[in-house]
């Protein structure tokens, strides 16, 4: 009875040690799956941080050409507003000389009308004494 139940109890023993056998190569299988899943996201993770790294720089000389670029039209922009306000200023005092030009030519021409008249009226008298001097012995 004690032989039976000793080699009942090496049975089990051998059946539960294989068991644990099993389920340490089994453990062992899932620790080498999970440090090979490890060691892909790491070299993922590190993939990653150089594209992060690519995009940032990248980001960084587009930001740098930007700045410049919007540096050069608002220099562009403040010397196209000088010249417009010299450009201005430049057609207000035209626009002055214009006037006085014009006023010049209308008085002028108001005096050309005015000494017209009075040639017309001279000749009117010279032809009105002449006429009378030939009447007149």
């Amino acid at each position: 009875l004690i032989s039976s139940a000793t080699k009942s109890l090496r049975m089990e023993t051998e059946i539960l040690e294989k068991k644990l056998q099993d389920a340490q190569m089994k453990l062992a299988e899932k620790d080498g799956d999970k440090e090979k899943e490890i060691q892909s996201l790491k070299r993922l993770i590190s993939e990653l941080e150089f594209q992060l790294t690519m995009e940032k720089s990248n980001n960084e000389s587009f930001l740098d050409k930007l700045r410049k670029e919007i540096k050069h039209k608002s220099d562009e922009l403040e010397k196209l507003t000088q010249e417009k306000t010299q450009l201005i200023h430049s057609l207000s005092q035209v626009q002055e000389e214009n006037s006085l030009l014009q006023d010049t030519v209308r008085r002028e021409c108001e005096e050309r009308f005015e000494l017209t008249a009075a040639l017309g009226r001279a000749r009117e008298q010279v032809l009105e004494l002449r006429r009378l001097s030939g009447a007149l012995p």
